[in-house]
């Protein structure tokens, strides 16, 4: 086993860039397509909600009051994981020539395991005595407040599945096995679709019934996970009796797993000012019509996101190898191919947004707000893929620095502030128009970034080549 293992992540380093890259990146698409189905249908679900005064669409609007809760849990396991499993990655492509380095890849999952168990008491604790403050601070009114601490208050007792599934099948994909890591996902998702319908409707528990089935699949997930890393199978195996708190790798994984812990948790505070200015200055319909059209969002990212996580350790594997014609090969191709994804789910959800938006409810007024919006608020992502292709590129190659100045640049620097001004001149669409201008201005910037990195790339081929001739 430990010989097959070797030969799996020596392929990375020698097979044809373009078929690795479908092995790698199909499984991860599906996966994240997986994943991002359970979210939406139990959106899906909870948006066909009545209240007991007949009124529509509130059950969905308390679900996306909790949002920012959820995206802030995802984003520390994200710190710890994504921020880990490149590390990883790179000590098994420098263990081609230094057999040792595969050592540290174990000790670097040790530490993000631990990491991630320690995320999971903090956060548990802190929301549970914060709950309603938190919950009304981020937007809920009188009326959605009993659907979203009901939510809440059910989701938050899975957190520690949530934080390790999450946090720990990073180091699965590392590895190179991309089909294991698509398949721990499909596991909690296939599971959450089924559970639904029967905790929410036939059992009548309503939106607790949709954060139970969300739980339980996350934690059927995390078990798959767990035996996978303490297996034979894994080239990286947690082992309990090996595991040591090592603080200068908890540092090298946190410069690197900042990034993807900004781009995340950012969105919880995107979350917080965008219901509370559309609560201002919009209302209830507001907050519901943007949870959908922050669901669409998701359906447009999601297939450029997984495709480049599923390459990353392609990009990491040959950057730890110094195989440098092999990385930038990767790179051209992942922008072609998140280019057309993209692009392709862009234009079909500015042209057919109410198709997109009755998926999840059908209240007239909602509709007819979301069909007016969208295509403005998905106006930047034409231009998306190519931040999105930047940032998993600089995290592959472990440049911290620059992956934080792009995670930062567009939410906190631009995006936020821009939702805060522009409704004091355009009332509650001016946070609609935010997002396409930071989204615009920071594709733009990274774009130019991944080009002088790509320049650096053919500098070092070049230099490569001339002392070999």
């Amino acid at each position: 086993m430990e010989n097959e293992n070797k030969l799996k992540n020596s392929r990375l380093g020698k097979d044809k860039i373009s078929v690795l890259m479908v092995k790698l990146a199909v499984p991860s698409v599906l996966a994240y397509l997986v994943n991002i189905l359970y979210n939406i249908v139990d959106r899906i679900y909870i948006g066909h909600i009545v209240s007991a005064a007949g009124e529509e669409g509130l059950a969905l609007t308390g679900l996306g009051i909790c949002l920012p809760v959820i995206q802030l849990i995802s984003a520390f396991s994200a710190f710890a994981g994504t921020g880990g499993a490149p590390l990883a990655s790179i000590e098994l492509g420098k263990s081609e020539t230094a057999p040792s380095a595969k050592k540290n890849a174990g000790k670097i999952l040790s530490n993000a395991f631990l990491l991630l168990l320690f995320f999971s008491f903090i956060l548990t604790v802190f929301f549970y005595c914060f709950k309603e403050p938190v919950l009304m601070f981020f937007g809920a009114s009188s009326k959605t407040l009993p659907y979203a601490d009901d939510y809440l208050s059910t989701y938050l007792v899975g957190t520690v599945f949530v934080q390790l599934s999450l946090g720990l099948n990073p180091f699965i994909s590392c590895q190179g096995k991309a089909k294991t890591a698509m398949f721990s996902i499909l596991l909690g998702a296939v599971l959450n679709i089924i559970l639904d319908p029967i905790f929410i409707f036939k059992l009548g528990w309503g939106v607790k019934g949709a954060a139970a089935a969300t739980i339980i699949s996350q934690g059927a997930c995390c078990l798959w996970i767990m035996l996978f890393l303490l297996s034979s199978r894994s080239s990286i195996k947690l082992t309990f009796k090996e595991i040591k708190l090592d603080f200068s790798i908890i540092k090298k994984t946190s410069r690197l797993g900042l990034s993807p812990f900004i781009m995340q948790s950012t969105e919880s505070a995107i979350f917080v000012v965008f219901n509370s200015g559309l609560q201002k200055y919009g209302g209830d319909l507001y907050v519901g019509a943007m949870t959908i059209m922050q669901s669409v969002m998701q359906i447009i990212c999601i297939p450029a996101m997984g495709f480049s996580n599923g390459v990353q350790p392609l990009i990491s594997y040959n950057f730890g190898a110094q195989k440098y014609e092999r990385v930038t090969e990767t790179v051209r191709k992942l922008l072609l191919v998140n280019g057309i994804m993209t692009l392709a789910l862009v234009a079909s959800a500015s042209f057919f947004p109410k198709t997109f938006a009755s998926m999840f409810t059908q209240s007239s007024k909602i509709l007819e707000l979301v069909e007016k919006l969208l295509p403005f608020y998905i106006g930047g992502m034409w231009l998306m893929w190519i931040q999105n292709s930047a940032q998993i590129t600089f995290v592959g190659i472990g440049n911290a620095k620059t992956s934080i100045f792009i995670a930062c640049l567009r939410k906190l620097i631009l995006l936020i502030p821009l939702a805060l001004i522009l409704p004091l001149f355009f009332g509650a669409d001016g946070i609609i128009f935010a997002e396409p201008v930071a989204t615009l201005c920071s594709a733009c910037t990274s774009g130019i970034l991944l080009l002088k990195q790509y320049r650096k790339f053919q500098e070092s081929i070049n230099e490569k080549k001339y002392k070999n001739n």
